[in-house]
């Protein structure tokens, strides 16, 4: 996160969220302006690991304690991963999975998923790839991805979607990169994303953590959609967002959720097609409609002659497996 002085480019401060970033940990979501309790200016930036750090937007420094903390080694030659990593005191979301953490629909499922953990590196999050293989968790559509955040001003309290889905990921020998693509499909049947690397001594196979049933490893809920009070960093509430396989298990998400002044928060980025109002204050479900095609982007609402109008774009996602279209579609009370 950079702050720039707008009228020349130079850098008025910079604060680093993940040092050495070996995970796919990129500041994916857009920072959020409010003001803090005691009028300073402020800056929240949501994170894939599941961490918001709350600064003074003027400076740079942490409004919310923000820790160093020891995080597991590499164990790869000439890899020099950072000992440490900075630890917001607002965490959303899970980060750590290990085997006996491990979920399944069956019990083939479940041992499925155990046996795998068990031969990975799961240390917690943070835990740096490597040959042997290593979980990722939160994995790289975090915790929140480029959804982004709402905030409201009233009640201070900030709204984030959040994923929870572990990935496997594996550092390829150069002379073994052919082989691994030949593989072709890996875990739970989904075909993993292999990278080259070139120039690298190691490529790169990731893939999500699937049972044979193309159910997470991990226990729901998968998505979310939660409060967070920025004046005292608590976790205000937290709900399943999405439906999967007839359960309101919570699924991915991707795009991000939009709140009214009249205490409702929108957002359609789960992967069941529905646009959903809820209560600001409670999280309890008020409304929902279900789109033409998949929700992964984030509504706007705007006022027109005194009505006002909620709009999104619905267009689906092809990574998701949503339903594609190219519908833009606006609603409004009477």
């Amino acid at each position: 996160m950079v702050a720039l002085r707008a009228a020349t480019g130079e850098l008025v401060w910079g604060f680093q969220v993940v040092h050495h970033d070996l995970w796919d940990y990129d500041v994916a979501a857009q920072p959020t302006l409010f003001t803090w309790k005691d009028g300073t200016p402020a800056v929240a930036i949501a994170t894939k690991m599941g961490r918001i750090f709350v600064l003074d937007r003027r400076t740079g420094a942490p409004l919310i304690p923000v820790e160093e903390r020891a995080v597991p080694a590499s164990d790869v030659p000439g890899e020099d991963a950072s000992p440490t990593q900075p630890f917001s005191g607002i965490s959303i979301v899970p980060d750590r999975f290990a085997a006996a953490d491990a979920w399944g629909a069956t019990p083939e499922d479940l041992a499925w998923c155990r046996e795998r953990i068990a031969a990975s590196r799961s240390e917690g999050i943070f835990t740096p790839p490597s040959l042997q293989g290593t979980i990722v968790f939160p994995g790289f559509v975090g915790g929140v991805n480029w959804g982004s955040a709402a905030y409201d001003a009233q009640r201070h309290l900030l709204f984030v979607n959040t994923n929870r889905l572990p990935f496997l990921l594996r550092l390829v020998p150069r002379e073994k990169l052919a082989e691994e693509a030949a593989r072709g499909s890996q875990a739970g049947g989904v075909r993993a994303e292999l990278a080259e690397q070139r120039g690298a001594r190691y490529g790169m196979s990731r893939v999500p953590l699937l049972s044979p049933s193309r159910l997470p490893c991990n226990p729901p809920p998968w998505g979310t959609l939660t409060a967070v009070d920025l004046f005292s960093g608590d976790k205000r509430w937290e709900i399943p967002l999405g439906i999967w396989a007839g359960r309101t298990t919570g699924t991915l998400n991707l795009g991000g959720p939009i709140v009214t002044a009249g205490g409702l928060v929108f957002t359609a980025a789960a992967m069941d097609n529905q646009l959903r109002a809820f209560n600001s204050e409670t999280g309890r479900e008020v409304w929902k409609f279900e789109l033409p095609a998949g929700g992964q982007a984030t509504p706007m609402t705007y006022s027109v002659d005194g009505k006002q109008y909620l709009v999104i774009a619905a267009g689906g996602h092809g990574k998701l497996g949503t339903k594609l279209g190219d519908y833009v579609i606006g609603f409004t009370l009477p």
